[in-house]
């Protein structure tokens, strides 16, 4: 493992660690993973949080301002901390590496789930069942409300993907149509 790696893997355990202790483990890896992706998705935020010129305490002001009312006290102060050591433009990476750290010590599968529409519980633990069944795994669901998806949902469990999305059933009606009779 590279060392790189290994520095990514220390902190997703240390976050990990921190978030079980506070008691808030799944809200704060949730909160984390959409911050993550909120950040990626956004590359001003990226720029301000990652820019060596830009003092620490005004990227902990950026933190606070964004998030004050949004995110829970322990999830602001876990990004802080990652600010503070210089770990912002690895942010994602690492929790992405929290993710599968929790994942792992609850015997569960980390499925990222793409919706146009944000999901209530009953469709969450239907959704979770039925990746169950298809992988045989215990299911973790991160799910990311994505305006690109127009209908339907898209799912991805490690290297399994399962795309329920209105645009590839339209894609393989398309297909269907196009073959010759």
């Amino acid at each position: 493992m590279a060392d790189r790696d290994r520095l990514i893997e220390g902190y997703a355990q240390a976050l990990f660690t921190i978030a079980e202790a506070e008691g808030d483990l799944e809200g704060v890896e949730d909160e984390l993973f959409l911050f993550g992706h909120l950040m990626d998705s956004q590359g001003d935020l990226r720029e301000a949080l990652t820019d060596p010129g830009l003092p620490v305490e005004r990227k902990k002001a950026v933190l606070q301002d964004l998030l004050s009312g949004k995110a829970t006290e322990h999830t602001v102060n876990l990004l802080v901390f990652l600010v503070e050591q210089g770990r912002a433009k690895d942010l994602s990476k690492i929790v992405a590496a929290l993710a599968d750290v929790a994942a792992e010590r609850h015997r569960k599968a980390v499925a990222e789930v793409h919706s146009a529409v944000p999901l209530d519980a009953a469709r969450r633990d239907r959704l979770a069942e039925a990746l169950s069944k298809a992988t045989g795994k215990d299911i973790d669901l991160k799910v990311l409300v994505d305006p690109t998806v127009i209908g339907g949902i898209f799912a991805s469990v490690g290297d399994q993907v399962f795309d329920g999305t209105i645009r590839r059933k339209l894609e393989l009606a398309r297909e269907l149509l196009a073959r010759p009779r």
